[in-house]
């Protein structure tokens, strides 16, 4: 039971990180991120929040990844929806203050991609699943055997192209994200020694049995 409470505290603490670095992003104010400029793009088409709309995009994946062999569990699940909560909630705070020049933008910038990659090996290390977007990441990683950086640099670049075509907010600071977080999440996997493809994950069946 203790072990399990302690995957729970890595999954959550991992979602709310996650979600803090896509605000650091945000509050840069040199261009969103990839994926955040798909969830603009979707919020201004739609007329939703971005929280609301990063929920329906994970909704999305989570059928694309189980159709490409992954597991689904409660952190896929609890992913899905939480990020976009602690998103909204977070972007509504004035805690972050939002950059007024290049240099401070491109620092937060930076340091959001690495809050983001440090809340990748939280969530997916507690074994509960990986969110929809990391475990889009992980599927094409063990279908094509290509670096995990890569991967995800490519699933990046995608989101941004389509969000842009929607009318996202992009800048420079988009084409430093999409070119650096591949990196960033593999410099952290390697420093933490942490290899996301050999993460036996739990199945919400495993999951509610404990």
């Amino acid at each position: 039971m203790i072990y399990f409470t302690i995957r729970l505290f890595k999954l959550f603490t991992g979602l709310f990180l996650y979600s803090l670095g896509i605000v650091f992003t945000m509050k840069a104010n040199i261009g969103y991120a990839p994926w955040d400029v798909f969830h603009a793009g979707l919020s201004r088409t739609f007329g939703m929040t971005i929280g609301t709309a990063s929920i329906i995009v994970g909704a999305v994946l989570i059928v694309i990844t189980v159709i490409m062999g992954e597991k689904i569990g409660l952190g896929t699940l609890l992913n899905m929806v939480l990020i976009g909560l602690f998103l909204d909630f977070l972007m509504n705070l004035t805690l972050i203050p939002v950059m007024k020049t290049w240099l401070p933008g491109l620092a937060l910038l930076i340091a959001g991609l690495f809050v983001i990659s440090f809340a990748s090996y939280f969530y997916i290390g507690s074994g509960f699943g990986a969110g929809p977007r990391d475990s889009l990441m992980v599927a094409l990683t063990r279908k094509t055997g290509l670096p995990v950086g890569f991967c995800r640099g490519s699933i990046e670049m995608t989101a941004v192209i389509i969000g842009w075509l929607l009318g996202g907010m992009a800048g420079a600071g988009t084409v430093i994200s999409g070119l650096a977080i591949g990196l960033c999440i593999q410099l952290t996997f390697r420093l933490l020694r942490f290899d996301p493809t050999g993460v036996t994950h739990a199945t919400l069946w495993n999951t509610f049995k404990v």
